[in-house]
């Protein structure tokens, strides 16, 4: 890191990937700070400069003391062990060493007291609840959303004649003539676990999932203006059911909502829809596949005069961003889900839903909004030119 690379990021000020202190002497209370940056998305630490930014630099004697310090910190006080970079940048009033923490790959870290910490603004905090917990193993690929299980959601909950014609179709036997029990069935195809459905196998398969998942829905509103409006709005629908009930009710909802364009079709013939219906296909399956299953909280979709907004819960998994999805890239977050999506919706898994509405229609703009943790697509409708 050259000097000016320093001395700007100190003019910076500390946020949620860079702290400052002016000496370490403790190898614990280092590895808390260790620990929350690995848990977070990876972060920078200085030490030589005050919390206030003010310049206190080290001797070169300091400099052994330190190195004994982070590597006892990184590899004897935290669980499992991180590695981290440093760099000793000589500045006027002596030396600041940059210690580069990576985003960690084994979450969750904790200190030796196990205790597990994560960046909050400037500062770390304890982590202390079960949802936040299971994100980081979930950020690890060691615990997955859809396969939580549903406690009290058993076969007698299975929505059967859906399932008859399901395992028929893509089996191509009658569940008849299965020779294991239903439940043991259900539990090979990773849909049930000690008797109970997960996530999955609720969403997927039973009669009424919200019964006992009531925020894992669909609430839609379309507005007659460009703002939320509590009282005026044209259509308001809370969707639930099963999956496949979910996206073709949504589906029917955008489509009584937005404008048809006659073009150069008679008067009696139904018009184009000024979107294309591909692109409402790619992304709602895609908000109902990849949404975080951990957020107990509705997709929601929003039509308004000028724009529909289709928000999922969760942000954008680990290390993915906007650019990467715009090329195609993709991270699988609910793999029991998205094994049987291309099953019973119209998607293919191949991480090209979003380029393909593009290609369709790309007056759509994506948000990844990781402090208030949600998914935005937003599409733009485009005035209707009489001809």
């Amino acid at each position: 890191m050259e000097t000016s690379e320093l001395l700007e990021l100190i003019a910076r000020g500390e946020d949620s990937s860079l702290e400052f202190k002016a000496d370490v002497t403790n190898e614990k209370s280092l590895a808390q700070e260790l620990v929350a940056f690995a848990n977070s998305s990876g972060g920078i630490l200085l030490i030589g400069v005050g919390d206030d930014g003010t310049l206190t630099g080290l001797n070169s004697d300091d400099i052994p003391r330190i190195n004994r310090i982070l590597v006892n910190a990184s590899s004897g006080n935290i669980r499992p062990a991180i590695n981290v970079e440093t760099k000793n940048v000589l500045l006027e009033k002596g030396i600041v060493v940059v210690v580069s923490v990576p985003r960690g790959v084994s979450k969750p870290y904790m200190d030796s007291d196990g205790v597990v910490w994560v960046r909050s603004g400037a500062s770390k905090r304890k982590t202390t609840s079960r949802e936040e917990l299971q994100r980081l193993f979930q950020a690890s690929g060691l615990i997955h959303g859809d396969g939580i299980e549903v406690p009290g959601m058993t076969v007698a909950d299975l929505d059967l004649p859906y399932f008859q014609e399901f395992y028929k179709k893509e089996y191509g036997q009658s569940l008849d003539s299965v020779e294991v029990p239903l439940p043991q069935l259900l539990e090979n195809m990773n849909l049930m676990k000690d008797g109970n459905f997960n996530r999955s196998g609720a969403l997927l398969f039973s009669r009424e999932p919200t019964a006992k998942l009531p925020l894992f829905m669909i609430k839609a509103v379309a507005y007659p203006g460009t703002d939320i409006s509590v009282e005026h709005y044209i259509e308001s629908k809370d969707i639930i059911g099963k999956i496949i009930d979910q996206y073709q009710q949504i589906s029917n909802f955008i489509r009584r909502n937005i404008r048809y364009i006659q073009r150069e079709k008679g008067i009696n013939t139904v018009g184009d829809p000024e979107i294309p219906g591909i692109v409402f296909e790619e992304l709602l399956v895609n908000a109902i596949i990849h949404r975080d299953y951990f957020v107990a909280a509705p997709i929601r979709v929003f039509i308004f005069a000028d724009r529909i907004e289709i928000i999922s819960p969760g942000h954008l998994p680990n290390n993915l961003t906007v650019a990467n999805i715009l090329q195609g890239n993709s991270n699988i977050r609910n793999p029991i889900l998205a094994s049987f999506a291309t099953k019973i919706l119209p998607y293919r898994g191949l991480g090209s839903g979003i380029r393909r509405s593009l290609q369709a229609y790309p007056h759509i703009e994506f948000i990844d909004e990781r402090d208030g943790n949600f998914f935005k697509a937003t599409i733009k409708r485009l005035p209707v030119v009489s001809n």
